[in-house]
C-alpha cells in the first residue's frame, strides 16, 4: 500500500503544482487578462458584425447611423452584380491571383532547392538580391513596369497592358522573392538522408525534387502560396495601371465603386458592404481549407 501511495505520490503533486505553476508563468493576472481579451474580440468583431447589418440593411438606415437594420434586405446582394460588375472582377481575380500562387510556389520551391541544397558561385549574391528586391517598395516600380510593358507591345508589337497575363507578370515577379525565402527557410529544416538514401538508389536531382522534396513541402508551399495569392487579390495600384474594363480585378471594382459613390448625395452602402463581404469570402475560405497546413508551415520546418 505504500509503494502504491509513493508511486502515485509524484503524479499528484504535479497536478497540485500544475495551476500554481500556471498563475506564476501567466503574465497578467486573470481579471485582467479576460478584459484584454474580451476588448481584443471587440475590436475585430463588432467592425465585421456592422458590415454585415448594413450589407443587409437600407441605406437610409446606414446613413442615419443605425447599427441594427430595422428590415432586413437582401437586395443588396442581388444588384451588386450589375452595378459593382462584381462577377467579372471576383473572375479575373480569382484567374490571376490563383495562378500567381501556383506557379509561385512551384518555382519558389525548386529555386529554393538549388540555393539550399548546391554549393556554386553567386549563391549568396542571389541570396541577398532575393531580399534586397523584396525590401524594395512597390509604388516605385509602378513607372518602370508601364514602360517595359508599353515598350513591349510597341517595338514587338506583344500586347501586355490590359491583358490578364500582363498582370499575372507582374504579380509573378513580386511574389517571388518572398515565396523564394519562406522556401528556402522550409528546406532548410529537412533532414538530408531521406535525399541521400534516394540518391544511394539511383534517383536523379529531379527525381528526388519531384518525389521526396514536393511531398514534404506542402506546409511551405501552401505558406508561400497563399501570400502570393494574397498580392494578387488585395492589389489595386497595378490593377488600375495595367487593367482595362474587361480585365478588371475585384479590389479595383470596389475601389472604382466607392470612389463613384463619393459623389452621389447618398452613398449604396448597403451595396458597398455586401460587395466587400463576398470579396472577402474567398480569402476566408482559404484560410478556413488550408488553416492547418498554414500553421504548420509557419511554425515548423521540415518534418521531425
Amino acid at each position: 500500500m505504500s509503494d502504491k501511495t509513493a508511486s502515485q505520490t509524484p503524479a499528484t503533486a504535479a497536478r497540485r503544482t500544475g495551476p500554481r505553476q500556471a498563475e506564476v508563468t501567466r503574465l497578467l493576472p486573470r481579471p485582467l487578462l479576460v478584459v484584454i481579451l474580451v476588448a481584443l474580440c471587440a475590436l475585430v468583431i463588432i467592425p465585421v458584425a456592422y458590415i454585415v447589418f448594413a450589407s443587409v440593411n437600407s441605406d437610409v438606415d446606414v446613413a442615419r447611423g443605425h447599427f441594427f437594420p430595422s428590415q432586413f434586405t437582401w437586395e443588396n446582394y442581388a444588384t451588386i452584380w450589375t452595378t459593382v460588375g462584381l462577377g467579372r472582377g471576383i473572375a479575373n481575380s480569382l484567374i490571376v491571383a490563383g495562378s500567381t500562387a501556383v506557379v509561385s510556389a512551384v518555382v519558389a520551391t525548386a529555386t529554393a532547392y538549388a540555393l539550399v541544397r548546391f554549393t556554386f558561385l553567386g549563391r549568396v549574391t542571389i541570396l541577398r538580391g532575393l531580399l534586397a528586391v523584396q525590401s524594395l517598395p512597390s509604388t516605385l516600380m509602378v513607372l518602370p513596369v508601364f514602360v517595359l510593358f508599353s515598350s513591349a507591345s510597341t517595338f514587338l508589337g506583344v500586347t501586355v497592358i490590359g491583358t490578364r497575363w500582363g498582370l499575372f507578370l507582374t504579380y509573378l515577379t513580386f511574389a517571388l522573392p518572398f515565396s523564394t525565402w519562406v522556401m528556402v527557410t522550409y528546406l532548410r529544416g529537412l533532414p538530408r538522408g531521406l535525399e541521400e538514401a534516394a540518391q544511394i538508389d539511383g534517383a536523379s536531382h529531379l527525381r528526388t525534387l519531384v518525389s521526396i522534396i514536393l511531398p514534404l513541402s506542402w506546409p511551405g508551399m501552401i505558406v508561400s502560396a497563399i501570400f502570393a495569392f494574397l498580392l494578387g487579390w488585395n492589389d489595386v495600384l497595378y490593377a488600375s495601371v495595367l487593367t482595362n474594363n474587361d480585365t478588371q480585378t475585384a479590389a479595383l471594382a470596389l475601389q472604382t465603386f466607392g470612389a463613384a459613390q463619393e459623389r452621389g448625395l447618398l452613398p449604396l452602402y448597403g451595396q458597398m458592404m455586401a460587395a466587400s463581404l463576398i470579396s472577402a469570402a474567398p480569402v476566408v475560405v482559404l484560410y478556413l481549407v488550408f488553416q492547418r497546413h498554414l500553421v504548420g508551415g509557419l511554425t515548423t520546418g521540415g518534418v521531425k
